[in-house]
């Protein structure tokens, strides 16, 4: 009777963890599927998309650890672009003011969408 009453205790105890780890995951599954919405730095970091460190440096940000040194420092850019517009249609097609630019036209080639262009704009600006 007594080895009885430690497996009925034993499966008990069982059930209620399972139960536990199975609601816990219930609970989580929408936390977990729900996706960040990316920041304009993510998304310039991300070398799947803007990936503007391929070729930039970043020296006021310290997480911009592996710069490139191919195009300018993007340093005091609310002072080189006193528009923000202009900066803007630079990161969309940076060939219209010069050709022989290598920086990718990432708007004119649809690389980056007109929202993530304005996220990438708006890190950039502060920068």
């Amino acid at each position: 009777m007594r080895k009885l009453h430690h497996v009925a205790a034993a499966c008990a105890i069982s059930a209620i963890m399972l139960s536990g780890n199975v609601l816990a995951q219930a609970t989580a599954t929408p936390a977990a599927t729900e996706k960040k919405e990316e920041s304009g730095k993510d998304i310039a970091f991300n070398n799947r998309k803007g990936n503007c460190l391929a070729c930039h440096t970043m020296p006021t940000v310290p997480d911009a650890v592996s710069g490139g040194l191919y195009g300018p420092p993007l340093i005091a850019m609310s002072a080189r672009f006193p528009d923000k517009a202009k900066m803007r249609a630079q990161i969309w097609d940076a060939t219209v003011l010069n050709p022989a630019s290598s920086m990718i036209p990432f708007g004119k080639h649809g690389v980056l969408t007109e929202a993530e262009i304005d996220k990438v704009t708006d890190f950039v600006y502060g920068l």
